[in-house]
Parts: C-alpha cells; sequence; structure tokens
C-alpha cells in the first residue's frame, strides 16, 4: 500500500479513462479554462498523463487563453542532472494547486555561473523562486581521508558554501526565493552499519550537509524540499536509479517524478497562500467504528487494544496533532445532534471532545450544504478546505459540488486513514509561528462571535459587546515573519495583491518615506492575533496605499474604519495632505471591490482592466466614533498623538 500511497499519488482519485481526451478538448470548452484544467490536474496523474496535461495547457496559451483563475508563477530550475523532463510535469502538478506556473531553465550544470551572472537566462527572467534541484553529485563530496574529522568538516563546509554562493547569487540579482533541497543518500555503504558514525564516508558528508541546509532556511525565507526524507519514505534504494543516472543524468527513478514535483509545487502554492487550514471530518466509521444513530454509545469501536479501534483513534491523534499547529477542526455528519456529539461528551475512550472543535454540523442537510456554512460561519473561503469522509459516495458528491474543497481518497483499511490524511500534503506548511500554533483557536472564537451576532439584532450593541481592543505599532523584526506570511496568503481581503519576501519587509521597515503598520485585535473572546498590514509609500504629499490586507475573520467589525482613522491621525505627523488607494482586481478579491467607496474615497480613475485609484483629503474626511479601543505601540510620542 505505502509504495502505491506515495509513488502512485494514492489521495488523489485515479483519472478518467477518457483523461487524453479530455485534455485534447479542453481548450475549446467555453467557461473558466483555469477551473477546468484544476480538475483535470486533481487526479493521481502518472508522468505520461502529466505530460499530455501539459501540453494542453501549452496549446490554450498558444491560442491566447486566459488560464484564469490560476494564480501565476515563474519558477527558475537549475540543477546538476538533466532537466527538461521536469518542466511540463511541474506545470500541469502545479494547476493542480491553482497555480498557472511558467518556469525558466538553466543550461545543464551552470549552477554558480546562472546565479553569479546578472545577465543569465534565470536572473533576467526574475523569477519568483528558484529550485535548486541539486544532488550529491553536483556538490563538492569527494571523500576526504576516510577517519579525517577534520578533514570531512572541511568538505561539508565547501558544499554549504557552494549551495550559499548559488542561493546569494540569485537573492542579490532578482531576490528570488530558493528552494533547497535536502541531499537523498545512496544506498551503498563502506562500512555498513558504521558508515553513519566514520568521518568522511559519503553517508557521513551527506548527513552534515543536510543538517547544514535545513539551518540555511530555519535563519531565511528560503524554502526548504526535503528529499532526504521522500527518498527515505519510499526507499533509498528504490528511489536511486544507477542506470538512468549513467544513460541520462537523472537524479531519481522515473517512478518517483509525480511525487517529486508534488511536492515542489505543494510549496509553491504554499508561498502564495494557497495551504489549507480547516478539516471537517464525519464521524460514522471515520472518527470510529460503527454508527453511533443505530449502534449506540456501547456500540461503537473506538478502544484500546482493538485493531479498528486503535486505527480510528490514530485518525483522531492526527485530528489533534493538525490542531496543535493551527488547523481548524469542524465536523459535519448526518446525524441527529445531540446523539452526534454523545461520543465527546461521554465515550472515556475519545481523544476528540467538543471543545477541539471550532463548528460542529450535525443534522439531516446533504454534506454540501453543511460544508458550506461550516466555511461561512469561520469566515474562510472553500478552497481552505480539507473533507475527511471514509464514504466514496460523499467523497465524490462533495468533489462533484463543491469542487474547491479538498477530498483526499482513502482506503479500504482505516489503519491507512491518517497516513493517507497527512501523505495528501494539503496542510503544507513554509513557516511556523506562535500565531500559526494559536489559529485554530482564533477561527474557534470567531466562530463563538458569529454565535453571539445572531442572537443581537443590532449590529452597533453587538460590536460594543465586543469589548474590541486594536493595537497599532510599527512593523518590527518580531513581527517581521508573520507580516511575510500574511503578505504572501492573503487573497480575499487584499486590495492589490502585492507579495514581499522577508528581506523586502524588512526594507519597508527601514524606509522613512514608507509607512508600514501591523494591526492585531483582541475582544472578549480572545486575542485575534495580527489582522491586518498596511503600507503606504510617501509621493510628495501623497501616501499611495501599496499594500492593505485583513484576515477575513474580523469583517464586518469596522475595523477598515478604524484603519483610515489612523492613517487621517499619523498623516499631519508625516506632512500628508491625501492618500491615494488603488483597487487591482483578481479573482479572488472581489469583496473588496468597493472597499475605498465605503470608506469615504472618492474615484479619481478607472483603468483597463478593471483597476480603479481612490483619494482621500486627510483635512476634509470625517472623522468616526468606533465601537473598539485603539492602542498605539512604538511610535514617537509626537506621531501618536490625534
Amino acid at each position: 500500500m505505502s509504495g502505491t500511497l506515495y509513488a502512485g499519488l494514492g489521495w488523489l482519485p485515479k483519472p478518467p479513462a477518457d483523461f487524453a481526451a479530455q485534455c485534447r478538448a479542453v481548450e475549446r470548452e467555453e467557461g473558466d479554462l483555469g477551473r477546468r484544467l484544476q480538475g483535470l490536474a486533481n487526479h493521481a496523474l502518472g508522468e505520461n498523463q502529466l505530460n499530455q496535461l501539459a501540453k494542453a495547457m501549452a496549446r490554450a496559451r498558444a491560442a491566447g487563453r486566459s488560464l484564469a483563475p490560476l494564480t501565476p508563477f515563474k519558477l527558475g530550475i537549475i540543477s546538476n542532472a538533466t532537466s527538461h523532463f521536469l518542466v511540463p510535469t511541474l506545470i500541469a502538478t502545479a494547476a493542480r494547486h491553482g497555480i498557472a506556473l511558467d518556469c525558466v531553465e538553466a543550461e545543464y550544470g551552470q549552477l554558480l555561473q546562472e546565479a553569479l551572472a546578472p545577465d543569465s537566462a534565470i536572473n533576467r527572467a526574475r523569477p519568483d523562486a528558484v529550485l535548486l534541484a541539486i544532488d550529491h553529485r553536483g556538490l563538492p563530496l569527494q571523500q576526504p581521508a576516510t577517519g579525517d574529522a577534520e578533514a570531512a568538516r572541511a568538505t561539508v563546509d565547501a558544499a554549504l558554501e557552494q549551495l550559499e554562493a548559488i542561493r546569494g547569487g540569485f537573492r542579490a540579482h532578482g531576490n528570488a526565493v530558493s528552494i533547497l533541497q535536502t541531499i537523498a543518500r545512496p544506498p551503498e555503504s563502506l562500512f555498513g552499519n558504521l558508515d553513519a558514525a566514520i568521518p568522511g564516508t559519503l553517508r557521513n558528508l551527506i548527513d552534515g550537509v543536510n543538517r547544514g541546509i535545513v539551518g540555511k532556511t530555519a535563519a531565511s525565507d528560503d524554502l526548504l524540499l526535503d528529499v532526504a526524507a521522500l527518498a527515505e519514505t519510499v526507499g533509498v534504494a528504490n528511489w536511486q536509479d544507477p542506470t538512468l543516472w549513467n544513460m541520462a543524468k537523472l537524479p531519481f527513478a522515473a517512478e518517483f517524478l509525480p511525487l517529486y514535483v508534488e511536492h515542489v509545487c505543494r510549496l509553491v502554492a504554499a508561498l502564495r497562500g494557497k495551504s489549507r487550514r480547516c478539516l471537517v471530518m464525519d464521524l460514522d466509521n471515520t472518527l470510529w467504528s460503527g454508527v453511533i444513530g443505530d449502534d449506540g454509545l456501547e456500540g461503537i469501536v473506538i478502544a484500546q487494544g482493538d485493531a479498528t479501534g486503535e486505527a480510528h483513534l490514530e485518525v483522531q491523534k492526527t485530528a489533534l496533532a493538525l490542531r496543535d499547529r493551527g488547523v481548524v477542526l469542524a465536523v459535519s455528519s448526518n446525524n441527529d445532534d445531540a446523539i452526534a456529539r454523545s461520543p465527546f461528551q461521554k465515550h472515556p475512550e475519545m481523544l476528540l471532545r467538543e471543545d477541539h472543535l471550532a463548528v460542529f454540523q450535525a443534522n439531516w442537510r446533504d454534506k454540501a450544504t453543511n460544508i458550506v456554512a461550516i466555511a461561512e460561519e469561520l469566515s474562510l473561503g472553500l478552497e481552505s478546505l480539507v473533507f475527511l469522509d471514509d464514504n466514496p459516495a460523499e467523497r465524490a458528491i462533495i468533489r462533484q459540488t463543491i469542487p474547491q474543497v479538498a477530498v483526499p481518497e482513502l482506503p479500504s483499511d482505516p489503519a491507512l486513514y491518517a497516513r493517507t490524511l497527512l501523505a495528501s500534503g494539503y496542510f503544507e506548511a513554509i513557516t511556523f509561528s506562535s500565531e500559526d500554533r494559536k489559529r485554530a483557536e482564533f477561527y474557534q472564537d470567531n466562530a463563538r462571535r458569529v454565535a453571539l451576532q445572531k442572537q443581537v439584532a443590532d449590529l452597533d450593541a453587538y460590536l460594543a459587546s465586543l469589548d474590541m481592543v486594536m493595537t497599532v505599532q510599527p512593523f518590527d523584526e518580531t513581527g517581521r515573519a508573520r507580516i511575510t506570511q500574511l503578505i504572501n496568503k492573503s487573497n480575499q481581503f487584499n486590495l492589490t495583491t502585492r507579495r514581499y519576501t522577508e528581506p523586502e519587509v524588512a526594507a519597508a521597515e527601514r524606509d522613512p518615506d514608507c509607512l508600514a503598520l501591523q494591526i492585531r485585535l483582541a475582544d472578549r473572546f480572545g486575542d485575534n492575533g495580527m489582522i491586518c498590514v498596511i503600507i503606504c509609500r510617501r509621493d510628495g504629499s501623497d501616501w499611495n496605499v501599496d499594500t492593505w490586507l485583513m484576515s477575513c475573520r474580523v469583517l464586518g467589525r469596522k475595523v477598515e474604519n478604524a484603519v483610515v482613522q489612523e492613517l487621517l491621525a499619523l498623516a499631519p505627523h508625516h506632512g500628508i495632505t491625501r492618500v491615494i488607494g488603488t483597487y487591482k482586481p483578481t479573482e479572488r478579491n472581489g469583496l473588496v471591490r468597493d472597499h475605498y467607496e465605503k470608506l469615504g474615497f472618492r474615484c479619481i480613475d478607472r483603468q483597463e482592466g478593471g483597476a480603479t485609484v481612490w483619494e482621500l483629503d486627510v483635512a476634509t474626511a470625517p472623522r468616526e466614533t468606533l465601537p473598539m479601543e485603539i492602542r498605539r505601540l512604538g511610535f514617537e510620542v509626537e506621531a501618536a498623538a490625534d
């Protein structure tokens, strides 16, 4: 099963029998081509099928068709191996993750040359990221005198210095994020079981290089692609194919190509904020064995010491572990509400309890309706949800009716449910902060706010009852990683959807002609964390709003009104008389189309493509009474006074 799960992308449904015909026909179909391509990509595709889909995408582009709503991304690729075979499979796989990928390749083996030359193909293209697809044969790992610890350290340092020179070159000439691979070790050993312990063996050197790569990515905004872990998962002897390397300089066995490009594209998608945030779970035969409505509390199987019961407990353990890293948990079940809740309240073996769940939907409506309601209650887009259900018919219905929701295929054996969910990579992370850990609680608190709002008829009374406190402070080193994360993952409440790397955020922080604000919100239900980022750039006596984004979970709470009042209060201390805001439409930010108009801005330009430009006169703009306390931190005294 493990080989099928990983090499065969077993969490995805099998492609239709007429997949090739659908690929040939897709560019002639009406409607959103990007959605149709994403639907075709969302199957367990082999190398040939990925190439067929990539050709269909190329034909559509050549015909002038837009791939919207797929998000554009440009990826540079350098390698000491043959990389041409990667490009079409990367392009097709990226569509699965909502990305319209363009690839720029370096010449074979041109590692340092491509990175350091300002006019190289990749540096001229200014990609969003560069994949450093380098294995042990592309690094200076010639084995020193075996057993010589000092020579071994020098060899590891030389390899890491080469990688640093490559990533530094791309950073200097285009500020591109690097995707650094850990190194898959060959299975052959000189000393057998002692190989890892002897300085200077290839195994020992690769272990040292991998520790260095992990450290480099942890200390920067570059991304880690853990190829060593991939190889270990499927077996290093299976991953390494000496025949393919000798014949074609292919760095790993061909059967693992779909798995490799899937992991690359997960990182690209996560960089664009497309990782999932919520796990919606079925109950019967998913979290326990049996049907609670028929078998009763005593009849469901969930106990330790029972093979089936322990399999379902593993699903619960996995859900709790995901929650601990910030994934929101919810339930959607066709059941009587009181009966469905009883195991969470009364069963002694249950690990999941009601207070772990942000939303509990147990009723006799169809699950698609319930899942939509869960998304609305959490203020999340459907593309943020993953639905886990043992029933193949239910999975097929959700894929058909709300295709934005990710639905992993589950095998017949519940012992493999948890492994399959984690193998799917729907919750791919590129950073992890204290706020990420608290995210599940943020959304759980938000669900309570929604419940309170339903009880209070008057909006002003509801907002006043929240006892909100908004904290405004300039960008700083402490918040920098979270600011970067928000900028790169926020899509709906984002006026321009400009993306910034962490060094670019730091540059804005230091720029005297830039007002860069991070904003947090707390209320009587809890701390929402950082919920808004503003970057305004000076142009004479104007502030041009370069970036304005907010978390959708604080919609309808007049936070945007409070932000405007803060800009108006700070503007005179910076010699600003006018605030200029631009709305640039995307497929996902229609929510804020009328944002500036609602806040009292006047439209001064309507541009081709739907972009609009708005102005607000600082002197004449109305001041509002707001349902929250405003606290300012980190400002000079004179700049903080109204």
